[in-house]
């Protein structure tokens, strides 16, 4: 009976995400800023441009039949929302700075509107998936590694040019795991402010 289930399409659960999109722009700034490091690290795990985002709430494993009322919390946050005017502000690492098993980019949040945003999407899907633990830091993955790089002091001194821009919707991503890197495709898309 449980393998019959497992081999219905409808029984296969979506890895889903909610984020939003980095503009082209500030893409080509990022590029430039972790180009020396790409260099000096070849063996991270460098994220292919067309998968860098800004998550605001990563779902994971989710049920389809949970799909529709995914998209109508995270319809009713952005429509609760506003446009956000961001920018680009410097390259860092997760955990810290010598061992760095994230390197980012990271994105400004100087009056908390996108941390209040994630915590509003947080709030809004908790009748089926965990709460954040952690403060959210809006940032760009650019690259993991395991083990951890080793960082020098001057490694992320890099110039990341502060390119401005306005975060204007929002997008439920699914995750299609694939080698050498997954593949992002919007499963829903929703403007800030409606």
């Amino acid at each position: 009976m449980a393998r019959d289930r497992a081999a219905r399409p409808d029984a296969k659960s979506l890895r889903l995400f909610v984020a939003f999109e980095v503009p082209d722009e500030a893409q080509r700034a990022i590029d430039g800023a972790i180009a020396p490091l790409r260099e000096r690290f070849p063996q991270a795990r460098w994220v292919p441009t067309e998968n860098r985002h800004v998550t605001l709430k990563f779902l994971g494993q989710t049920w389809p039949r949970l799909g529709g009322w995914v998209e109508e919390q995270v319809a009713t946050v952005a429509s609760a929302g506003a446009p956000v005017e961001t920018r680009l502000t410097a390259v860092g690492s997760f955990p810290h700075g010598r061992r760095a098993r994230v390197l980012w980019a990271g994105v400004d949040d100087p009056d908390g509107r996108l941390a209040r945003l994630s915590e509003s999407l947080d709030d809004a899907l908790a009748g089926a998936f965990g709460r954040e633990t952690r403060a959210y830091t809006p940032h760009v993955t650019v690259a993991r590694s395991d083990p951890p790089l080793r960082l020098g002091d001057d490694d992320l001194h890099v110039h990341l040019e502060p390119v401005a821009f306005t975060v204007g919707r929002i997008v439920v991503f699914r995750s299609h795991l694939r080698r050498p890197a997954p593949r992002y495709e919007a499963f829903a898309t929703f403007p800030l402010g409606g």
